[in-house]
């Protein structure tokens, strides 16, 4: 069973990038995520039994932050209405931020970063779909709970119905509370400035967004605590499954191009992708690591693997072979 380090490896795909094929894809997947959110609304009584269960739970384990936390961002509008702008733009502004500087600055990273959290994203949509999951600040006003961007909604564009513009609430799903997708692109933010920010201002964002999108989410009394656990921990089934969801691209792709050679990099309908011999780059890119082409005659086959990052460990610039499990 492989295993890839695919946070400290670069990824060398076998076409160069284009900010025109990746923002369609990038749409799409957003797209499939909003639209899940909304198709997997679920029955109101099972959702509020499944967070009835969740609060139960955190009491029993003594792990009942939001309370405390609610209160504290109910009485104190200084922290509340800066804590929910947190919560309704943060999570959309600083995720596509972050892919953005990825593909422009770290590009051999992107493809397997970009990767891993599509695949997280797609392991949340079936836990919406599977266990509907009321939040706290929809329970009954018997079990403490404020909505503090329902308190506060004079402040921002938003209603009572989570973070949605005004009017728009209704086309939202209410019950996608677990997993916590807030607390977990959030985390994969902080592992991605943590491992290639590579400056002391990246490290300490790196650390608090996710910490403070943890306690903004139980604040506002959007989520559990436990959402937020399960939430990281979609994320790390994310990271596991990455490496095979990228060797599964690459064979769709050598399909595809096997089937329409016109597609394939160098052939006389695509741009030429190898302009300089034994080395997979493109005109004008540069590259601190390059891949030798294994072409010619009595060459070897490719190896399945080829281009799935999580093979090579790099650190300051120069490759260090970690060896291919197979």
């Amino acid at each position: 069973m492989p295993h890839a380090d695919i946070l400290g490896t670069k990824s060398a795909p076998r076409a160069r990038l284009r900010w025109w094929t990746e923002l369609p894809l990038i749409l799409l997947v957003y797209g499939c995520y909003s639209a899940g959110r909304l198709l997997a609304r679920g029955d109101e009584a099972t959702a509020v039994s499944h967070g009835l269960t969740i609060l139960r739970i955190e009491k029993f384990l003594h792990l009942n932050a939001e309370h405390p936390l609610n209160r504290l961002f109910t009485r104190e509008a200084w922290i509340g209405v800066p804590a929910d702008f947190w919560y309704a733009s943060l999570h959309y502004l600083v995720t596509p931020a972050i892919l953005v500087w990825l593909f422009r600055s770290r590009t051999v990273r992107y493809r397997a970063a970009r990767a891993w959290l599509m695949t997280s994203t797609f392991i949340g949509l079936i836990g919406f779909t599977l266990i509907p999951t009321c939040p706290p600040r929809l329970l009954s006003p018997g079990y403490g709970f404020v909505d503090t961007m329902a308190q506060y909604s004079s402040y921002g564009w938003w209603a009572g119905e989570a973070s949605a513009p005004r009017g728009l609430g209704g086309i939202t799903n209410q019950y996608a509370a677990l997993p916590s997708l807030h607390v977990g692109w959030a985390l994969w933010c902080g592992v991605i400035l943590w491992r290639f920010g590579g400056r002391r201002w990246t490290k300490v964002a790196a650390v608090t967004y996710p910490l403070v999108t943890t306690v903004v989410v139980m604040g506002t009394a959007n989520h559990y605590f436990l959402d937020a656990v399960a939430g990281a921990a979609v994320m790390g089934v994310g990271l596991l499954l990455t490496p095979y969801v990228l060797r599964v691209a690459n064979r769709i792709r050598a399909h595809v191009l096997a089937r329409i050679p016109a597609l394939a990099p160098g052939s006389a309908a695509a741009p030429a992708s190898v302009v300089s011999d034994g080395c997979q780059t493109s005109t004008g890119e540069r590259i601190p690591w390059q891949r030798e082409s294994r072409t010619g005659p009595g060459a070897a086959p490719a190896d399945p693997g080829d281009g799935v990052p999580g093979w090579e460990l790099s650190r300051g610039g120069e490759a260090e072979s970690v060896g291919k499990a197979r």
